[in-house]
């Protein structure tokens, strides 16, 4: 079992990010009780994990994290997480002896980007950087989670596409008049 101690801050300032290479991150939430562990699907890159992460206490949770074949987590993103996704490109900043994870989300959430910081205690003292913003570790709001249930929402709210044409038919233009 790992412990994970994680701050998250707002980003004020993203050209922080000019001409660095991010990963792109896809994850899903199969399963989330109040109050018990959430389960992430996660592809990282070329790589999946299946992460399991209690609730929070203070700036501290508990953490148990598997690698899985990308197959079997590309299955359990389309089939078994509700909608609940959220995509997103992470760029690794260094800043005083620390690594921020930056988070440019995707999809229904263009625009946010968050900052988190792993520590090895909790009362680790921390130097922000400039670009750092409001600190939302404990505003539910900015949580993972959170996101991808309203990514979900959004999605189930979301009109209904219409139909694909059928094969062989002429495309329909609105206002134009058929030529035969």
């Amino acid at each position: 079992m790992a412990r994970e101690i994680e701050r998250r801050f707002l980003v004020r300032d993203v050209r922080i990010l000019d001409g660095r290479q991010g990963e792109h991150i896809i994850q899903g939430y199969l399963a989330k009780e109040s109050g018990s562990m959430s389960t992430r699907v996660r592809i990282r890159g070329e790589r999946a994990y299946l992460t399991l992460k209690s609730p929070r206490q203070g700036y501290s949770r508990d953490e148990y994290e598997y690698a899985i074949p990308v197959a079997d987590a590309q299955a359990m993103l389309a089939n078994h997480c509700a909608r609940r996704i959220v995509r997103k490109t992470r760029y690794l900043v260094d800043h005083a002896h620390h690594v921020f994870e930056v988070d440019v989300f995707e999809g229904h959430h263009a625009g946010l980007v968050v900052a988190e910081v792993e520590l090895p205690h909790e009362s680790t003292p921390l130097k922000l950087p400039r670009w750092v913003g409001e600190e939302v570790t404990h505003d539910p709001r900015f949580g993972n989670f959170t996101l991808a249930v309203e990514a979900a929402r959004r999605e189930a709210d979301r009109p209904a596409e219409p139909p694909a044409p059928r094969p062989g038919a002429l495309p329909s233009v609105p206002g134009a008049t058929p030529r035969w």
